[in-house]
């Protein structure tokens, strides 16, 4: 039988066909169902797509709870495999946008996708309860088809009618989108995952998140560092002269006034030590307070402590606290 310890198996013993690539029509299925399955269930809880439906930056749906369940979720191993779930592929392989742990941190980092809804039933073998058509063409949006949204709006049609149709506003909200911000809606061809890549880099670059929003851990900018003149920006080489030369005026300012008070003071200060002019002058208050406190204090100008005791000059009579060998004797007047 082998593997009992009387014999050693040899490899082509054990397997019988080596693994043999896909052909063409296997990996056109393979995608297919791939794309069946990700149009009509959500990967992160395998539930149906319901509204409302929300997308990442590599154009991946979710159902919305679920991704607020998935970012409520304690930071561990379990959170880390639920994440993993949802990665994207392209022809069998994984590409570099990662999995959804890594592109889903925040709900700044979705938007959220706004589908017309048809008037038809839903197609038979779907896993949606709602068809999802282009409001434009009228055309179903599925697997079978090439959809796109825009950020920020989120407004989704076909792909032909962004590409035909000139301008860069909505056609539902009439608000403006740059070029780069046409999402496809799960993409498997390789020019739509760079070109989703390399958008992802750039808003990375610039602290934004995939809804043109802020990111949380972005450095904030000063209000003056970026000023534009004319539409012209100012060139990097003089960002941050401006700041350097009034922390040093400063500076300046500040030693001099030190020098002139130690040349021409006539009295010593405790703050000779001191730079700054501001906290020199604060101390100098502080000592001149606790001196003046000091002398009050010995002095004993404070009335409610002084009637506490007795000032009169009045003596009592000795009586019988005299000497004990006169104590209870007195001599008489002659």
């Amino acid at each position: 039988m082998g593997n009992d310890g009387g014999s050693i198996p040899k490899r082509r013993e054990l397997v019988k066909e080596a693994a043999r690539a896909l052909t063409t029509t296997q990996a056109k299925e393979q995608l297919t169902e791939q794309q069946e399955y990700a149009w009509s269930t959500c990967p992160l809880s395998r539930k149906p797509l319901a509204t409302p439906v929300v997308s990442d930056a590599a154009g991946t749906l979710y159902n919305k709870d679920s991704v607020i369940e998935f970012l409520l979720k304690e930071d561990g191993r379990e959170k880390e495999e639920l994440g993993k779930v949802a990665d994207v592929k392209s022809e069998g392989q994984f590409v570099e946008l990662g999995c959804a742990g890594d592109r889903v941190k925040g709900l700044k980092d979705v938007v959220e996708v706004r589908f017309e809804v048809g008037k038809e039933e839903k197609r038979e073998g779907s896993g949606r309860s709602e068809n999802w058509v282009c409001p434009i063409t009228g055309r179903e949006l599925g697997p079978g088809a090439k959809a796109v949204y825009i950020v920020p709006c989120g407004h989704a049609f076909a792909g032909s009618v962004v590409k035909e149709v000139a301008g860069s506003v909505c056609l539902q909200c009439n608000e403006p989108y740059a070029e780069n911000d046409v999402i496809p809606i799960l993409p498997t061809v390789p020019t739509d995952l760079a070109h989703l890549n390399l958008r992802i880099k750039t808003l990375r670059e610039k602290g934004l998140t995939h809804a043109l929003k802020k990111a949380p851990g972005s450095k904030k900018r000063k209000k003056n560092a970026d000023k534009e003149t004319n539409g012209e920006p100012t060139p990097a080489g003089t960002k941050g002269t401006a700041s350097k030369s009034k922390s040093s005026s400063d500076e300046d300012k500040s030693e001099l006034k030190a020098n002139g008070s130690k040349t021409h003071g006539e009295k010593k200060d405790p703050d000779n030590g001191i730079k700054n002019s501001a906290t020199a002058s604060l101390t100098r208050k502080v000592m001149e307070e606790q001196v003046e406190r000091n002398k009050r204090r010995k002095l004993g100008q404070n009335e409610n402590v002084k009637s506490l005791f007795n000032t009169s000059s009045n003596t009592p009579s000795k009586g019988n606290s005299a000497d004990y060998m006169t104590r209870g004797f007195s001599i008489g007047k002659k």
